[in-house]
């Protein structure tokens, strides 16, 4: 079966906004893709980005490494995702997707983000998050907001749906 992916939605931050909201996601695909490329005004080297479905916090659990050291974390809450702040190398921009297949079935919703924090230096780092919404509720919010700072002008956000054809 061949996937074709829609574009659903997106958001290019034109001014600083603490978060980005994608709403009344329709239920008519197969699976969610949100390609994210963002950057944060705090005032430090990375800022966090936190992930609510629904309106909510989600079970995870990350792997991380930052190019010497690597960490594993399993929780329920929010979860902090790095992104690049304002002292990291000017211009650059965090990459991050969150994939969610069977958004709209009536089941337990798992879900993963790949987020990388990349600039010119010498520290680096890549997470993986695996989520488990327990809730049997269509998805259909997608909520996007920076732990510290302020989502920068540029930052771009793209919400497709996929259907299996």
């Amino acid at each position: 079966m061949a996937a074709t992916y829609t574009l659903i939605s997106s958001n290019v931050v034109t001014s600083n906004v603490g978060s980005v909201n994608f709403t009344s996601i329709p239920s008519t695909y197969t699976d969610l893709v949100l390609r994210i490329s963002a950057r944060s005004d705090y005032s430090s080297l990375t800022d966090r980005f936190n992930v609510y479905i629904n309106g909510n916090p989600s079970s995870f659990t990350t792997v991380q490494g930052n190019g010497s050291t690597a960490s594993t974390n399993r929780a329920t809450g929010e979860v902090s995702n790095i992104l690049n702040a304002a002292t990291a190398t000017s211009n650059s921009f965090s990459s991050a997707e969150i994939y969610i297949p069977s958004y709209a079935n009536s089941f337990n919703k798992s879900f993963s983000l790949n987020n990388a924090m990349e600039t010119n230096a010498s520290t680096a780092y890549l997470t993986s998050v695996a989520y488990l919404r327990s809730s049997t509720a269509v998805i259909n919010q997608v909520e996007l907001y920076t732990y510290f700072g302020n989502l920068i002008a540029g930052s771009s956000f793209y919400l497709y749906g996929i259907k299996n054809t």
